[in-house]
């Protein structure tokens, strides 16, 4: 049985690729030319270059698959043009999905994330039946994989496409090469460049188990279902002491009121867009830390029989990995 997996040269991907592989699955990643592969190095796969807008590719890339897990996103808070990401998010993952379904795989993984879900008012654990609209997602990426888990959902209600959807939450630990705004958060934090924080909280999960969850999502997953692949709740600034605990740095005391920063992302965005370069912090980025992302994982818990190992370990994990490969200076 041969799976085909996208999203392998990045973070979340090679995380489960390499669970994917340690457990005995033949498997094909689709992988962009002349893109980073250092997230391929010592993995037992097959390599089929493509690209999620180039339809002809993903048909060529799906050939003789029997099982597809779809893990790859343009995962960027901002962009100067955000069509783009439509193009990669929603656009692709339709093509994706027709040309598995068009090769025969059985089974399918849809990585989508708990962006797309609603949040409680009272800071409270949302769920996957917490209601969202549209206008609830802030930001070009959270749009896009809304946009991406409506049009999923057609292609299972409306075509009958074998399609189980995972909700990863926020993902922490070894290989995060670029590295994710997550992980920028660690390492700007384990390198002595946090000195203040915001009041905000994320539901923080070992990429490890979340790969296991995308597994357990494969074999025990029902079609049409989403889980959610989280962890711990935890504010910012917990999560900020997990990281100088583990470096043996102060944690910043200074609490920053929301209103005060967004002057500031909105003068980094226009410097950003002369420059051509992601700014340090978004508009989007400040307005969505107004909120606590708190989720809960018990269905998949039960469903599924995920287990999460304590966020404190994810944290201490990504430290490791971002310190060894000198990520932090």
């Amino acid at each position: 049985m041969t799976t085909l997996i996208t999203g392998a040269t990045g973070f979340v991907g090679s995380a489960v690729l390499r669970r994917l592989v340690a457990a005995g699955h033949a498997a094909r990643v689709l992988a962009r030319p002349g893109g980073d592969r250092r997230n391929l190095e010592g993995v037992d796969c097959e390599i089929a270059e493509g690209d999620l807008t180039d339809p002809v590719s993903l048909r060529q890339a799906a050939a003789g698959c029997d099982t597809l897990l779809h893990v790859a996103a343009d995962y960027r808070l901002w962009v100067p043009d955000p069509a783009a990401i439509n193009r990669v998010n929603v656009e692709g993952s339709v093509s994706l999905f027709r040309a598995a379904a068009e090769a025969g795989a059985t089974r399918m993984v849809y990585t989508s994330s708990v962006a797309t879900l609603g949040l409680l008012k009272d800071g409270g654990s949302a769920d996957e039946d917490t209601p969202s609209t549209l206008a609830d997602m802030v930001g070009a990426y959270k749009r896009s994989k809304f946009l991406a888990e409506e049009a999923v959902r057609r292609l299972i209600v409306e075509q009958g496409l074998p399609i189980v959807i995972v909700n990863p939450s926020a993902p922490i630990g070894p290989r995060d090469i670029k590295p994710t705004p997550t992980g920028k958060l660690i390492v700007d934090s384990a390198a002595g460049r946090m000195p203040a924080y915001v009041d905000t909280g994320l539901n923080v999960a070992h990429v490890d188990d979340v790969a296991e969850g995308h597994l357990l999502a494969l074999e025990k997953g029902v079609a049409g279902e989403r889980y959610i692949l989280g962890g711990e709740n935890m504010t910012l600034r917990d999560i900020l002491g997990v990281v100088c605990s583990h470096v043996g740095r102060r944690p910043p005391r200074v609490k920053l009121p929301h209103d005060l920063l967004l002057p500031l992302a909105y003068g980094a965005e226009a410097v950003a867009r002369v420059l051509g370069k992601e700014p340090p912090f978004t508009v989007d980025g400040i307005r969505m830390a107004k909120k606590r992302m708190f989720f809960t994982c018990e269905k998949a818990k039960k469903s599924l029989g995920y287990s999460p190992r304590p966020a404190a370990l994810a944290i201490r994990d990504a430290v490791d990995w971002f310190r060894a490969h000198r990520y932090l200076g």
